[in-house]
């Protein structure tokens, strides 16, 4: 995305607003073993709401190679 930053005098300059990603480490029980992915800060909290297992089977269905 593509914003301003507006300092205290009102000037305004363009900024990157670039997404957070984090690299992270998961253990998937059912493959015994961890697995090494680069996400956002979302998706981070939707694979703790879902667990790592079923969002890794969703992205093998969509052709994601993990």
């Amino acid at each position: 995305m593509v914003g301003n930053r507006v300092s205290h005098s009102n000037r305004k300059t363009k900024v990157r607003l670039l997404p957070n990603i984090q690299e992270h480490r998961f253990w998937s029980p059912e493959e015994q073993r961890f697995v090494r992915l680069r996400l956002s800060t979302s998706a981070i909290r939707e694979i703790d709401k879902r667990g790592v297992d079923a969002v890794l089977r969703d992205l093998r269905k969509k052709g994601v190679k993990v």
